[in-house]
């Protein structure tokens, strides 16, 4: 853990540079606050369901509640999704203002939030101890986690209790979760082996994330837990038959991926050779990948490496005819974002043809006439939160580095070229460039560092020493 020292530095810059707005305009607020009070509608009341949500510490936009229940052999999952489509009027100010958003942008000081928090955090908001609406999934799955009945529909929900990951970790180790997700530790293993045996692709690369620390800011990995693989693959089942039914109707829209290239696989497989771990023939890029220590320095350099397996991500929208690549390669099977509409505009609509699909109801126009405009706004958004992101990552490296030019740290090279290589750098835990000839990719090296500029938001080192 590394603190910049200072208390007074804001990522105001970042804001102005990548022109993201400050407030929401006064029709686009009056409305949110107009539609806080508004009804629900006749739904059926499930507030018994014993709900419950797992988010970051401190998260007040809370996308989903979920219950995991043991059924005989298998299991019953209910899985409920904020309504956005009760609160937000096709084509009004809000609608519109949220199109030109795509989704929350976050900062390490405060997030620029898709819709009102009037809304995200409040009135759509699952949070613990109100009756919220919701788009409710419910999974009937056999013994193997394999659903045989998926249903959607519109419900009054309750969550029960509000946790965070390493919360709910700790418990699981201590062995005493919350009923509501005793079950995930059989039910997620199996759907992860169900990912695995389909060939998905997940790559275990250090994340880096940025905390306040009152005297300035600092840089930390968090390591993934067994719970977040659990409560990721309930997300990755609800897309999955999200996309089941648009594929079934003709009509939706897709997160895609290709699949990777044979020369992506074969660079890989030569990486793993010179680094001498072995990769049995029969064995798929995903399930080799899964395999790997992440802790390993070799480990890191394959995941590294295996980035260019999950290029080409965009979405796909259809209708009245199945697209050509209609598959997610990271997923290993058609997927479709459902489950995260505070956040991210896509999930709205996919909710809104996933639930008049199943109903038997025509799309209403609006949302016919949507669908075609979704992939490039997404696409612009996407690339912008990418942007901001890996900049505000940046500044706070140089932040933290400001000063420290000439000594050296511990690295692992990732990715090797002639002159050039990207280490990881474990404290503080950076990812930056490396001047030197031919570095020993996948090896741990001893690095100077040369540069750490924070108005330029760059940070150089050079090695090995």
């Amino acid at each position: 853990m590394i603190r910049t020292g200072r208390a007074d530095l804001s990522f105001d810059g970042l804001r102005s540079e990548f022109s993201l707005p400050s407030s929401f305009p006064a029709e686009v607020l009056a409305e949110a606050e107009a539609a806080v009070s508004r009804s629900p509608g006749d739904r059926p009341d499930l507030t018994a369901l014993p709900l419950v949500t797992i988010d970051p510490p401190g998260a007040k936009d809370l996308d989903q509640a979920l219950c995991v229940e043991r059924s005989g052999d298998g299991f019953v999952v209910h899985y409920a999704i904020a309504d956005l489509g009760l609160f937000v009027t096709p084509g009004g100010p809000l609608d519109l203002e949220v199109r030109r958003r795509g989704q929350t942008i976050y900062l390490p000081d405060g997030n620029v939030p898709l819709h009102p928090t009037a809304l995200s955090e409040g009135a759509a908001s699952l949070l613990p101890g109100v009756v919220r609406p919701a788009v409710l999934w419910t999974f009937t799955c056999g013994a193997d986690g394999i659903p045989s009945d998926v249903e959607a529909r519109r419900a009054l929900v309750r969550s029960t209790a509000q946790f965070d990951y390493a919360t709910v970790q700790v418990s699981f180790d201590a062995g005493d979760p919350h009923p509501s997700v005793a079950a995930l530790a059989e039910f997620g293993p199996l759907r992860r082996a169900h990912a695995l045996s389909r060939g998905a692709i997940e790559l275990q690369l250090p994340e880096q994330e940025i905390e306040q620390d009152g005297t300035g800011w600092k840089l930390v990995t968090r390591p993934r837990t067994a719970v977040d693989s659990w409560n990721a693959e309930i997300s990755l089942m609800t897309g999955m038959a999200a996309a089941s039914i648009m594929l079934e109707a003709r009509v939706g829209i897709l997160r895609t991926l290709p699949d990777p290239d044979a020369a992506a696989v074969a660079s890989l497989r030569r990486s793993a050779a010179a680094l001498d771990v072995k990769w049995p023939a029969d064995l798929s890029p995903g399930a080799f990948l899964a395999g790997l220590d992440p802790a390993t320095p070799e480990a890191l350099a394959l995941f590294t490496d295996a980035t260019r397996l999950l290029r080409g991500a965009g979405y796909t929208a259809f209708n009245g005819s199945v697209p050509e690549v209609v598959t997610h390669a990271g997923v290993a099977a058609p997927y479709t974002h459902v489950t995260a509409p505070l956040r991210r505009l896509v999930d709205r609509f996919a909710t809104e043809v996933c639930l008049a699909v199943t109903a038997g109801e025509e799309l209403p126009s609006w949302l016919a006439e949507a669908l075609p405009q979704l992939p490039s706004l997404m696409g612009s958004s996407d690339s912008l939160a990418s942007k901001v992101d890996r900049a505000a990552t940046d500044q706070v490296e140089a932040w933290v580095l400001a000063g420290r030019a000439g000594q050296e740290f511990d690295a692992v090279v990732l990715r090797a070229g002639d002159d050039e290589a990207e280490v990881f750098v474990a404290e503080p835990p950076i990812l930056a460039k490396c001047a030197g000839e031919r570095l020993p990719e996948g090896e741990r090296i001893r690095v100077r560092l040369v540069e750490a500029d924070p108005v330029e938001r760059k940070v150089r080192f050079a090695g090995p020493v």
